[in-house]
């Protein structure tokens, strides 16, 4: 019989990580009754903070246009900044500030925060209302908080117990059925030289398919193609990917089509800290959407709530009348074109456990309490210098309601380089949703076969 060894350090992370599981998972009914009081629907404090914070009162009503503009018409864009933020003056505004927006102002003395007043317009379809208050009481983290069992359609845990819970708040935020888009992203060195790629994206969230129950997920959270569509040289590659819910038993799995090879083939196993092929190795793969993944590397904190200025509201940089161009900048993209609000958002420190290795050793992530959407993504390594700041500009595509990014942005301060993704102004036309003409069968191998041959 093979004799297999397993170290105290890794017995002892494991207990670790099943004792923290077991205290915090809830062992007694939440009290659903506050989504109809002190909190939202989706489990932000109703109320504000009686200065500059406004009460919830509903976000957004639905508006499906039409308008003079493809793009969302920004319902806030005769709105003037109450006041900026910039190197010279940060001193008065430490608290707001992030670790990360505070290197940020320092790395970059030409970089400034426009603050404007604060909104809160995130809202969403009654029957997601409904499908998070049924998740409230039946949602439960899977051993090692590899998952979750008992949910669908959106957020697990509207009123949270632990870190994880705040954390697959986001991996199965709601995004729609189906999205499909084109869009630019570009590594910009320091500089200024750029490296644009356009690729077309399609998704099918098998979590929001309506009418499913809990047990028919059949593990997967999305079906993911992802095609490249310039530069000449790398235009027909095709990604296929099926992401799984609980990755420690069932690892995502890929697929590229490559033009040269004229082949469908697995990729090896993308995960963790695995480079990002997508931005020139800038990112690991973990880093995608802020986070996603495994959580099984961290033990994850959560540090309550705090009042900071966030990327919010950002219809400017969303409108078709600018360029890409017009948005990129050396070292940064051009802050005027950026909106910053008070909001109050859910703190997240995972620190990397004993016996795991990982490219950072510590990662602070930011929750809008509205949308359960990383904001902002701190990436630290292991002498606890920060390394890198990831920013989810938002708003909300109110003719779906629903929050979504429309441009995100990691900036790398070693290097000076940075990657922004999401840019769309040119294509003519935003984000689709729900009318796309998607299916799950379109997410097989069989079926991307079939497109990369046409």
């Amino acid at each position: 019989m093979k004799c297999i060894t397993i170290s105290r350090a890794a017995i002892a992370s494991v207990f670790s990580l099943l004792l923290v599981i077991n205290n915090n998972s809830h062992g007694e009914t939440r009290d659903v009754s506050r989504l109809d009081n002190d909190l939202t629907p989706v489990g932000a404090e109703r109320a504000g903070n009686g200065s500059d914070i406004p009460a919830w009162s509903g976000g957004l009503a639905q508006d499906k246009g039409p308008w003079d503009t493809p793009f969302h018409p920004d319902p806030y864009g005769r709105e003037q900044p109450l006041f900026r933020i910039d190197a010279g003056n940060m001193q008065k505004h430490l608290d707001r500030l992030t670790f990360g927006q505070q290197k940020l102002l320092k790395e970059f003395p030409d970089y400034f925060i426009n603050v404007y007043p604060s909104h809160r317009s995130a809202s969403y379809p009654q029957y997601v209302y409904d499908a998070i208050r049924a998740n409230a009481n039946r949602a439960k983290l899977l051993p090692y908080g590899s998952g979750v069992t008992g949910a669908t359609m959106a957020t697990p845990f509207p009123i949270p117990d632990n870190g994880l819970e705040v954390l697959w708040n986001h991996t199965l935020r709601f995004r729609g059925l189906t999205v499909s888009y084109e869009a630019v992203s570009s590594l910009v060195t320091a500089n200024g030289q750029r490296m644009d790629t356009l690729r077309e994206y399609n998704y099918y969230f098998k979590y929001s398919e309506p009418g499913l129950a809990p047990g028919d997920l059949d593990n997967k959270i999305f079906l993911l193609t992802r095609e490249t569509l310039s530069p000449p040289q790398h235009a027909g590659t095709l990604t296929l990917v099926h992401e799984t819910l609980d990755q420690m038993r069932s690892p995502r799995k890929s697929w590229i089509y490559s033009a040269d090879a004229r082949r469908l083939r697995r990729t090896p196993d993308l995960a963790y800290d695995t480079a990002d092929p997508n931005t020139q190795a800038l990112r690991t793969i973990d880093q995608v959407d802020m986070f996603n993944g495994a959580p099984d590397y961290y033990d994850w904190t959560l540090e309550g709530k705090k009042e900071i200025y966030i990327p919010y509201n950002a219809y400017r940089v969303h409108q078709g009348d600018l360029k890409v161009d017009d948005i990129l900048a050396a070292r940064h993209p051009d802050p005027q074109w950026l909106r910053y609000e008070p909001h109050r958002v859910w703190v997240l420190e995972a620190n990397l456990r004993t016996g795991f290795s990982h490219k950072y050793a510590k990662r602070r992530y930011y929750l809008d309490e509205d949308s359960w959407q990383i904001i902002y993504a701190e990436e630290y390594d292991a002498n606890g210098e920060l390394q890198q700041l990831t920013e989810a500009h938002v708003i909300n595509y109110y003719d779906i309601q629903m929050v979504y990014t429309t441009l995100e942005v990691t900036y790398d301060f070693p290097s000076g380089r940075y990657y922004a993704e999401g840019l769309d102004n040119e294509r003519g036309h935003p984000l689709k949703f729900f009318d796309t003409g998607l299916s799950e069968r379109d997410f097989s191998t069989s079926a991307v076969r079939r497109q990369a041959k046409r």
